[in-house]
């Protein structure tokens, strides 16, 4: 049996740049006919994962339990071997052994591209490492003069078998939740890739946005009192939206990424869920200030059922008259779209949700008082 566990949530901020373009733009895109504001999935997983961070600094996930993002992975290697080796050689010790699966370093003793791997990953390399010190050794110095194709391939012949075969076996996605949840690329290694057992869309408005501009000054505020003018001026790009956001996570898959460990994906997919929920872009807050929690959660345990984004709901921009809410026109316009796609092509589903706009729901789903309830209620139905 299939499950799916989806989330819908509609936030309205404030005067925000929450996530900007290369021209510093808050970023958007066209939908339904209609500008909408954007906030991108690769913007949200990194808060996500930001809020990852947090959940271990407060104990509620061990840091072994995540991972790193980073092109410094020999530098991890040979941190984590400090006290038991020299830096230096645990350096070219870490470059070696990475060599021996075809992983090369770039200049400045990085990778060639950023790896994402768990922090038990890590750790297990720089232990075999340590075990295996005397047998890491570089390829014959000739392997140098070949193509880059060719260097590689050699310095995965020249390992010792037992020291590659171990290494190998390391790149398993170390439990990590993080890698388990958004999966993994490694070009080197294909086979050792890892599907993402979540999706999420890119955060669109329910509605049109314009972009506006604000113009700043700054003074100086050591200059003379007879000295007039501004010393710094320019404008900022803004806009103010209630977002639509959209994630699905598939329950066996994280299972599986996992290597079968249920109870840790509980856990993986209760602070996803929370993280989703509460985690903020970070963009030009300190400017801004936007921190609007979602007036709206809903999130759905569907059983051998296809995902279902309901952005459709907003395909016609909603517009709000004087005195009516935005958020709670846009809920009703969700919980319509809901109803009638459950009409038209039917699942069974578990939906709990949070209704903080007080929308008339037709019935979607069944209302709890706080966030903690509704993701109780889902971990329940997850586990049947």
């Amino acid at each position: 049996m299939k499950t799916l566990i989806e989330i819908h949530v509609l936030q309205n901020f404030a005067p925000s740049n929450l996530n900007r373009d290369d021209t510093g733009a808050p970023k958007d895109a066209l939908f339904g006919g209609m500008r909408r504001a954007r906030v991108s999935s690769q913007c949200s997983k990194r808060a996500v994962r930001e809020f990852f961070s947090e959940q271990v600094r407060e104990g509620v996930l061990g840091a072994d339990e995540l991972a790193v993002r980073t092109k410094r992975v020999y530098q991890a290697i040979a941190d984590a071997l400090a006290g038991k080796r020299d830096l230096v050689e645990s350096l070219a010790k870490a470059e070696i052994a990475l060599s021996y699966v075809k992983l090369q370093a770039a200049e400045g003793g990085k990778t060639q591209y950023l790896l994402f791997l768990g922090r038990s990953e890590i750790s297990a390399l720089a232990q075999t490492i340590d075990e295996y010190w005397d047998q890491v050794v570089a390829a014959d110095e000739s392997d140098a003069e070949k193509p880059k194709g060719k260097a590689k391939k050699a310095a995965a012949n020249s390992a010792p078998k037992e020291v590659q075969a171990r290494i190998e076996s390391i790149f398993n996605g170390g439990k990590a939740i993080d890698v388990a949840l958004f999966g993994r690329m490694l070009a080197d290694m294909p086979e050792k890739n890892q599907n993402a057992a979540c999706q999420i869309a890119h955060a669109i408005s329910t509605h049109a946005v314009e972009r506006e501009f604000d113009f700043y000054t700054a003074v100086d505020d050591l200059k003379p009192d007879d000295t007039a003018g501004a010393d710094m001026m320019g404008t900022v790009e803004f806009n103010s939206a209630c977002y639509y956001r959209y994630a699905v996570v598939d329950w066996e898959k994280l299972v599986e990424n996992l290597q079968g460990d249920t109870e840790l994906a509980t856990k993986g997919l209760h602070v996803f869920l929370q993280g989703f929920v509460e985690a903020e872009p970070s963009g030009k807050q300190n400017s801004f200030a936007a921190h609007n929690p979602p007036e709206f959660v809903a999130v759905s345990v569907c059983s051998n059922a296809a995902p279902r984004n309901l952005a459709n709901a907003f395909e016609t921009a909603i517009r709000a008259r004087p005195g009516e809410s935005l958020t709670r026109k846009s809920v009703e316009a969700l919980a319509t779209k809901a109803n009638a796609l459950h009409e038209a092509y039917p699942r069974t589903c578990h939906t709990f949700l949070l209704n903080l706009a007080q929308a008339e729901l037709g019935g979607f789903g069944v209302e709890k008082a706080s966030l903690n309830e509704v993701l109780d209620e889902t971990l329940k139905a997850v586990r049947g």
